[in-house]
């Protein structure tokens, strides 16, 4: 029992997740800021920010459920929590998992999205209302492509659905990124994360010009502040996994400490350049683009897949 407490409060979970994925954030930002000839933040940016929100003053919508508004950070912050460490412990190849648990994570992942619209519901805000709407649209929209993406990751490791056991393969026969359906499957795989993060083109849940931060409008203080580190986390948890999928995952043992930070950082400049240099789309455009487009990318990646190229 003491040592699944630290995995989940220390290493590799809340703690760890939580510094890092701020570092992560800062770095994405310090990069959108040189893209746009600024200076950008400080590198503890992130945690000022996460303190000055606990700091402050948290307000409760005088519509809505209350109990349901204030739980949903709760909620999503155990649900990145966890699935950190479910990603992290067999991709640094600390644990080696359990049979099936590439399906635990799926699930895992999706549960600070569907936090995000129970929260935006339960605070009684019309914006916040639509918000959750195109969030809901979102997820039905990428699921599928991230979906499928897997079914081919798991096709090219010999049908192995433990993700130590993905890892354990290409650390034998060499990274998927370097196959032609690897190559899809990271493309589909990307903007699908993409959306999983909200991030621009796809954070019309947000949409800070149109329905002034939609989903999260009503939260302040420390609530919105569990919001945040989520995201924190999620900016780790996920490139993470795509490291685990699609480059022999990550190690903290001598000079490979040094090659997983740069398979980290080379997946966020990568999420970094395409939310600096894309407009945000239309709830409706983004559907089209993943039902027909990742949708057919993942596809012609399980096609190759089973081909064995």
């Amino acid at each position: 029992m003491g040592i699944e407490i630290f995995y989940f409060l220390i290493f590799p979970g809340l703690l760890f997740s939580g510094i890092i994925g701020g570092l992560i954030s800062w770095a994405d930002r310090k990069i959108t800021a040189r893209v746009q000839f600024r200076k950008g933040p400080p590198i503890l940016q992130p945690l000022y920010d996460f303190v000055k929100l606990l700091a402050k003053e948290t307000i409760i919508p005088l519509r809505g459920s209350v109990t349901t508004f204030i739980l949903a950070p709760v909620f999503a912050l155990f649900g990145a929590v966890i699935s950190a460490v479910f990603i992290l412990l067999p991709v640094l190849g600390i644990e080696t998992g359990f049979a099936g648990d590439i399906i635990v994570i799926i699930y895992l992942l999706n549960i600070p999205s569907f936090t995000y619209i129970i929260g935006a519901l339960a605070s009684g805000n019309p914006l916040a209302a639509v918000g959750a709407s195109r969030e809901m649209k979102l997820i039905l929209s990428y699921e599928m492509p991230f979906l499928l993406v897997l079914i081919s990751i798991i096709i090219k490791s010999g049908m192995t659905i433990r993700l130590s056991e993905i890892v354990a393969y290409q650390a034998a026969n060499g990274a998927f990124i370097g196959s032609l359906s690897g190559i899809i499957g990271f493309i589909a795989i990307m903007m699908c994360i993409q959306a999983k993060m909200g991030l621009v083109p796809f954070d019309m849940a947000e949409g800070e010009g149109e329905i002034c931060d939609g989903i999260i409008i009503e939260f302040s203080g420390s609530i919105l502040a569990f919001f945040k580190l989520t995201k924190y986390i999620m900016f780790f948890a996920l490139p993470a996994l795509v490291a685990g999928l699609f480059f022999g995952g990550l190690s903290l043992s001598g000079i490979n400490i040094l090659w997983s930070v740069l398979k980290v950082l080379a997946v966020v400049l990568l999420i970094t350049l395409v939310r600096n240099t894309n407009p945000r789309v239309r709830i409706e455009q983004a559907m089209k683009f993943f039902w027909i487009w990742m949708n057919l990318f993942a596809v012609i990646s399980i096609v190759l897949a089973l081909m064995g190229l």
